[in-house]
């Protein structure tokens, strides 16, 4: 956060300035600050007290000009009562507030925002999908997201790697989401879920049985994108298929996935 001088310690092999210094006349986002150690807090205090910082190992003290916006999941107030936060620096950051309301608080932003990660992660993951089916939007604005966005996306993430149409459909979805839902029309499609991945995993199975555990052979076998075949063994718990010592795909121009 607030660089090293060169011979500051083991590895400083050359003076290297912080995020404070860069963003000299910036801003600077500091997430998840309720994280941050006492040690460091008293640090962070000084720098926005004095607007100047310190290099690791340095003698000077660095002038510097920056916005700070800082984020956390945790009550700060509370924090402070219990003394895991310093009082002082919660008043200094403390100077505009602004609270972001969960996920289960807005479900008319769910569609929009699974829309989102639909087109994006279809294109990384290589696999065409345009859109969510009306009753799978349905259960997805229903669900409660205790994980907020991040839980939306592995979930959109999910149902890509899972799924075979060009849809999100309610069997693409997780169990418990299907669970959440509670009506007959769904019970149903957990039931057609846990089916559909059943055959799958028969199917992969198989596939690398008779490739003797090697994903691109799989994956040619199946008429799949070898990329594809190694995110659905992951999905479906299946990584004992592979060859021994083989946990991920070697890069190659068969897929253009990437680990989200």
């Amino acid at each position: 956060m607030f660089g090293h001088e060169k011979g500051a310690f083991t590895g400083a092999v050359t003076q290297k300035k912080g995020k404070f210094e860069i963003a000299n006349r910036g801003t600077v986002f500091l997430d998840e600050v309720g994280e941050r150690m006492p040690a460091m807090q008293a640090k962070l205090l000084r720098a926005l007290q004095e607007r100047e910082i310190e290099r690791v190992g340095g003698t000077r003290a660095v002038k510097i000009d920056i916005r700070l916006i800082a984020a956390t999941n945790r009550d700060l107030e509370k924090e402070v009562a219990n003394h895991a936060f310093r009082q002082d620096l919660y008043y200094r950051l403390n100077v505009v507030s602004v609270r972001t309301p969960a996920l289960r608080e807005r479900p008319e932003d769910v569609a929009g925002l699974a829309r989102h990660f639909i087109a994006r992660l279809s294109r990384d993951i290589g696999r065409t999908v345009r859109g969510l089916s009306p009753i799978a939007q349905q259960m997805l604005e229903k669900y409660d997201w205790p994980g907020n966005v991040r839980e939306l996306q592995n979930v959109i993430e999910r149902a890509i790697v899972l799924g075979s149409t060009d849809v999100v459909l309610p069997e693409d979805l997780p169990g418990d989401l299907l669970e959440a839902a509670g009506s007959s029309e769904k019970t149903a499609a957990s039931y057609y879920y846990e089916r559909v991945n059943a055959t799958k995993r028969e199917l992969l199975e198989n596939a690398f049985t008779r490739t003797g555990g090697n994903y691109k052979e799989a994956a040619k076998l199946l008429g799949l994108n070898a990329t594809y075949v190694f995110r659905l063994i992951q999905n479906l718990k299946l990584t004992h298929v592979l060859k021994p010592a083989r946990t991920k795909p070697e890069k190659s121009d068969e897929g253009h996935g990437r680990n989200v």
